[in-house]
């Protein structure tokens, strides 16, 4: 840890450096004292000392202490402190908390302004149709498994103890339905009713659907109904047991009828696997400044006499 101490402050007074006519950086602190070497020696370890505590580092996280000590010492030179005791008192503001903080400010700052680069923009929506097709397959993966749902009578009154169960098939095309008891999770197989998907002309929620007409319950918020053609059935009612639930059954019901997914669920799986995967993607691309708008495209060369002709 002292070996340490002794190379950062090495660092700070430019020690490994060949002098340069270019050079800006002046630290005034560094001509106030007789001995200045020493006494940033001490203020180094004992900042080390305090970080170290502030972490609660072991002996593996010597390099991260370190870094954050770096961190800390940086950004207090960047005030040009004039003596030893303001850069002392800088020092003890810029705690690891505090340095924690300005780094996550800072990246936010710089995703917030990378998201708004035109290169970027044009990524987002590149991938946007990939990461919705996602969701969908998501979505239907959800309505295959099923769902047990209460029974409401047609005036969308709970009929207590009464339970139904529906599940999408694997090939997508058929809804599976029927009775079920509280804890049963029956396959495509027991369920004795099933509906076409092609029947399915309409998605209804809320106050909507048919057997929450004028209803003011809590529970119409959760309903959502399939207006039918061509079956003697008129809708298929249902109340889902929770927002996710609905949000998931609708989203996969306008997948299936090939509309767009529109609940808040897939606004905000969208934004997060679009922000992860442009994340992944701009790996490469890490500490390099993008630019608001493209380079510009060069002329067309006067001739292409440079072209190896293969015959």
């Amino acid at each position: 840890m002292s070996a340490h101490s002794v190379e950062l402050v090495w660092s700070w007074l430019g020690s490994c450096e060949a002098p340069s006519e270019q050079c800006v950086a002046y630290q005034p602190l560094f001509f106030t004292h007789d001995h200045p070497f020493e006494e940033c020696y001490c203020i180094c370890i004992v900042l080390l000392n305090k970080t170290w505590k502030e972490m609660r580092a072991t002996a593996e996280d010597f390099g991260k202490v370190a870094g954050v000590v770096r961190e800390q010492i940086s950004r207090a030179l960047e005030m040009s402190p004039s003596s030893l005791d303001q850069l002392k008192t800088k020092l003890q503001s810029l705690t690891y908390s505090e340095i924690t903080q300005l780094w996550q400010l800072e990246r936010n700052t710089r995703e917030e302004w990378e998201s708004h680069a035109k290169p970027v923009v044009e990524l987002r929506e590149l991938i946007t149709p990939e990461i919705l097709s996602l969701i969908k397959q998501q979505r239907l993966g959800y309505l295959v498994e099923g769902t047990r749902f209460t029974k409401y009578s047609p005036r969308g009154q709970r009929i207590k103890d009464k339970f139904w169960y529906m599940r999408l098939s694997p090939n997508h095309k058929i809804l599976h339905y029927g009775d079920c008891d509280e804890k049963s999770t029956p396959s495509a197989e027991e369920l004795p009713s099933k509906l076409a998907v092609s029947d399915i002309r309409a998605l209804l929620i809320g106050k909507e659907c048919p057997h929450m007409r004028g209803k003011k319950a809590s529970h119409t918020q959760l309903a959502f109904s399939l207006a039918l053609e061509g079956v003697d059935l008129q809708s298929l009612d249902c109340v889902a047991p929770d927002d996710l639930t609905l949000a998931y059954w609708t989203d996969g019901i306008n997948g299936l009828l090939g509309q767009r997914m529109t609940s808040k669920e897939t606004e905000k799986d969208l934004d997060t696997l679009l922000s992860m995967e442009i994340k992944l993607r701009l790996l490469d691309a890490e500490g390099v400044a993008i630019p608001q708008d493209p380079p510009p495209i060069p002329p067309d060369p006067p001739h292409y006499h440079f072209c190896y002709d293969l015959k």
